[in-house]
C-alpha cells in the first residue's frame, strides 16, 4: 500500500511538472500545450507499448505443445489469481530474465528468455512467472508506460522552451537575458528530475511485484533464489536490450555490470537486488 500510494504520488510530481514547464514556457496556453503533450505521449504509450516490447525483444509466441511446463505454469498461476490467460512468449536470448507487457490484464503478455527456462527449477520459474503476472495485475505495465511517456513529454516541452529562450521574442534586453538564463535553466534540469522520477516510479512498482508474486506462490524464497540467479547471470551473459526496455525486465539486464553509489541508485530502473531478497526473505512478506 505504501508503494502504491508512492508510485501516484510520483505519477502526478510528474504530470504537475509537464504542465509547470509549459506554464513557464507561455504561460497559461503553454501549461495547456504541456498537458497536450502529455495526454498525446500517454495515449500513444498506452495503445502499443506491448507491440513495441514484443518486437524489441525479438520474442516469438509459442504453443501449449512447443512448451507445456510453461503454459501449464501460467495457467495455474492466473487461475489462483482470477485473471485471465496471457500470450505467452519466448526470446532467444540466453541470459535468464522475463517481461510482462500490455495494458490491462484482458490485453496482456508474458515473455521469458530461453536461458531463463534452461537456468531455473520450477519452483523458481513459478516464482518469476507470479512476479511477472503481479505486473499485469496491477497495470503496472501501464504505469511504467505512463511515467516514461510523461517523461518523454518533459524532456520534449523542455526543448521546446530552449529554443524559445534562445530565438524567442520579448521584453526588453535585460528581461530577455533573465528569461533566457531561466528557461535555458528548466530545459536542463527538468529532464533530469522527470528521470529522477520516473525511475523511482519503477523501483517502487519492482517492490509490490515482489511481494505481490510471493503470496501468490504462497512463499518468497523460490522468487528470492530466482533473483539471485538471474542477478549473477546478468555479470556473465551479454543481452542485447534496447535501453529503453531496461525497467520492462525482472532485473535489469545490465545488473551486473553498473556500479555506484547513493547518487546512480536515483537513475535504477530497479532497486538492490540484495534488499528484494531481503525482503522476500522477510516472514513479514507473506
Amino acid at each position: 500500500m505504501k508503494n502504491t500510494f508512492k508510485t501516484y504520488v510520483l505519477l502526478a510530481a510528474l504530470g504537475g511538472l509537464l504542465v509547470l514547464i509549459g506554464g513557464g514556457l507561455r504561460g497559461g496556453a503553454g501549461a495547456a500545450v504541456g498537458l497536450g503533450i502529455g495526454l498525446l505521449f500517454v495515449g500513444g504509450s498506452y495503445w502499443f507499448s506491448d507491440k513495441l516490447a514484443i518486437k524489441a525483444s525479438r520474442a516469438q509466441p509459442v504453443t501449449e505443445q512447443q512448451a507445456p511446463d510453461y503454459y501449464r505454469i501460467v495457467r495455474e498461476l492466473t487461475g489462483a489469481a482470477n485473471m485471465p490467460m496471457p500470450k505467452l512468449y519466448i526470446t532467444p536470448d540466453q541470459q535468464p530474465n522475463a517481461f510482462a507487457t500490455g495494458r490491462n490484464p484482458e490485453h496482456a503478455a508474458v515473455a521469458v528468455t530461453q536461458g531463463l527456462l534452461d537456468t531455473l527449477d520450477r519452483d523458481e520459474l513459478r516464482g518469476v512467472i507470479a512476479h511477472e503476472l503481479a505486473h499485469v495485475k496491477h497495470r503496472d505495465i501501464l504505469i511504467g508506460s505512463v511515467a516514461a511517456a510523461i517523461a518523454m513529454g518533459i524532456t520534449f516541452v523542455a526543448r521546446m522552451a530552449m529554443w524559445g529562450a534562445m530565438f524567442g521574442g520579448g521584453g526588453g534586453d535585460r528581461d530577455r537575458g533573465g528569461n533566457v538564463i531561466g528557461l535555458l535553466a528548466m530545459a536542463i534540469l527538468a529532464p533530469l528530475a522527470a528521470m529522477i522520477l520516473q525511475m523511482a516510479v519503477s523501483r517502487s512498482r519492482e517492490f509490490e511485484a515482489d511481494r505481490e508474486g510471493a503470496r501468490l506462490t504462497g512463499s518468497g524464497d523460490p522468487l528470492a533464489r530466482a533473483l539471485e540467479k538471474l542477478h549473477s547471470a546478468a555479470k556473465r551473459v551479454p543481452m542485447n536490450v534496447n535501453p529503453a526496455m531496461e525497467q520492462a525486465y525482472i532485473v535489469s539486464p545490465f545488473s551486473g555490470r553498473r556500479s555506484g553509489g547513493a547518487f546512480a541508485s536515483l537513475f535504477s530502473t530497479h532497486p538492490p537486488v540484495e534488499e528484494r531478497i531481503k525482503r522476500l526473505r522477510s516472514a513479514t512478506l507473506v
